[in-house]
């Protein structure tokens, strides 16, 4: 018992103290002589609330209370309790043969605040900390709850900065992830409490807010194109730049947040058409940009059979060596009169119109298909959507692709998103077990993004965690971004799991990654996704 993790105390039938242990002591700050055998518990229980073990408002009664409870409930579940240091324990009760009971108490505040931290981060976005899309419908919904005849109209404002990509490209990610913060910053600055700030992702932002018909709503999005507009200070450059505004105004007595988005967002197109710095208030005629949606929708049906599409890779670096030990296949689209089209433009609409099941299979085939060339300790990771893996007949299509193209199961990692495992469990659960008995590896992609709980790690076959981008840049100045990535990396270590990191750009931020213990890397430090006929130099360097 000297050398437990975890404190114990024993408690015989009449209530008394038989055995403690020196990590109990060490839990709760008590000298090692403070408490004696032949103790009760109600006097034991004195010495902790003399100590200040416990908060204030606790007593005696209330620790008896909660002990025969667990007893009484004969449960294996532990109950938790904080301490007045702000520690959380675990503790679990066991009643013993002949009367008394055994009592276990294990330290679990890093785990507790990871998991909340996890939690919070699941509905916020982890680069600025302003809501997701989660939680952005959760708490438009309230504010839509309060409109009636008597309140402000309801006004969607959707923004977007012109020539990010610019920003990126010229500067670097680093420069383009201070200055999303900075908006972020000045967009809390110049809204009102109440409102709702959102980012729906790279450089697009929603604010919801109640106004006083058009001209208050467009009023209240030229201050913030004006706000935005100042010069940004950011690390390594002084930045000006512009942003277009989409508006949309709750107009009906029955108002949904999904069309005053989708509205708004139709308005930002308009806006984004007219040049920079552009403010647009939807009206019915934008509905012309539907079925120019409706033209891609028809031309990514023709694409999938066409050979339109063409995949990129990007290299999987052991973090150990710095040498390639897989890649990622991305699906790039070769459009007649667009040009290459990155996925952000077509996977949404291919959801949206059931074509991702396709889609998906043909980057599964061309991408077994070239990595059956390649030596083999390369490894190929293919991303899966949930409507793939909720396919009854998902796990035999990868079978038969396998079996086509001669591509050795043990070097195909299928990714999935936190929340794909929680879309018809029991077929999911199904094909993942049948695709991990042929030796098939699965990685959880963008980690820390989805889904709140744990406890899908045990219960699913994964054998690796890929850590979302937001969480690396975030670790250079945010600790609690570190802490994130230095508690996936020990769950990584305790579970046998690979961990990952993705977009890793910097130098530094592959120091932080070695540091806490990541095995593998990816990012633009190595490269960017390249053509086949690229990525093979780098399996030899």
């Amino acid at each position: 018992m000297t050398h437990m993790n975890q404190g114990l105390c024993m408690f015989d039938a009449e209530s008394r103290l038989v055995v403690c242990n020196r990590r109990y002591h060490e839990i709760f700050n008590l000298p090692h002589d403070r408490l004696v055998f032949g103790m009760t518990q109600q006097a034991v229980c004195e010495v902790l609330i003399e100590h200040g073990c416990y908060p204030p408002n606790v007593t005696f009664e209330d620790i008896r209370e909660s002990t025969w409870q667990a007893l009484k409930a004969q449960t294996a579940e532990p109950i938790l309790r904080k301490l007045a240091d702000g520690r959380i324990l675990s503790v679990l009760y066991r009643s013993i043969e002949g009367g008394g009971w055994v009592s276990t108490f294990e330290d679990v505040t890093r785990q507790r605040l990871a998991e909340a931290r996890i939690a919070h981060l699941s509905r916020h976005d982890a680069l600025t900390d302003l809501t997701n899309v989660r939680t952005l419908h959760t708490e438009a919904g309230r504010l839509l709850a309060g409109v009636d005849g008597d309140e402000p109209a309801l006004a969607v404002l959707s923004v977007d900065l012109d020539q990010f990509k610019t920003v990126n490209d010229l500067h670097g990610h680093v420069s383009g992830d201070e200055l999303l913060l900075a908006v972020a910053r000045r967009l809390r600055e110049n809204t009102r409490k109440g409102d709702i700030i959102s980012r729906l992702g790279g450089d697009e932002f929603v604010v919801i807010f109640r106004a006083h018909g058009e001209s208050a709503a467009l009023a209240s999005a030229r201050r913030l194109r004006n706000a935005l507009a100042e010069p940004y200070d950011l690390s390594r450059v002084r930045l000006r730049i512009s942003v277009s505004i989409g508006v949309s105004i709750c107009t009906d007595d029955a108002p949904q947040i999904e069309k005053l988005l989708r509205e708004a967002d139709l308005a930002l197109r308009h806006a984004k058409s007219s040049g920079r710095g552009a403010i647009h208030l939807f009206d019915a005629s934008m509905s012309e940009l539907v079925s120019q949606r409706h033209q891609l929708e028809m031309e990514l049906h023709a694409a999938i059979v066409g050979d339109q599409l063409e995949l990129h890779y990007q290299p999987l670096v052991d973090i150990s060596t710095n040498r390639t030990v897989g890649v990622e296949a991305l699906v790039r689209w070769r459009h007649p009169t667009r040009g290459l089209l990155p996925p952000m433009e077509f996977i949404g609409i291919a959801e949206d119109i059931g074509l991702i099941a396709p889609l998906g299979e043909w980057v599964l085939r061309r991408a077994c298909a070239d990595a059956a060339a390649w030596p083999a300790h390369i490894s190929v990771a293919v991303n899966v959507a949930s409507a793939q893996m909720s396919r009854p007949t998902f796990a035999e299509t990868v079978i038969g692709i396998l079996a086509e193209t001669g591509l050795d199961p043990h070097r195909l990692e299928i990714e999935l998103t936190e929340t794909t495992l929680f879309v018809d469990t029991e077929t999911t659960l199904g094909n993942l077990d049948a695709l991990s008995a042929l030796g098939i590896r699965f990685a959880i992609d963008d980690f820390g993004t989805g889904y709140s709980s744990l406890s899908y790690l045990g219960r699913f076959p994964i054998g690796k965690i890929k850590i979302d981008r937001s969480f690396i840049v975030a670790a250079e100045t945010r600790g609690d971004a570190l802490a994130i990535i230095r508690a996936v990396a020990g769950i990584g270590v305790s579970l046998g799991m690979t961990t990952l990191v993705e977009g890793v750009e910097t130098q530094a931020q592959l120091n932080i990654a070695r540091a806490e213990g990541l095995s593998q890397v990816q990012g633009y430090f190595f490269s960017r996704p390249v053509p086949k006929g690229e990525i093979v130099s780098f399996f030899h360097d």
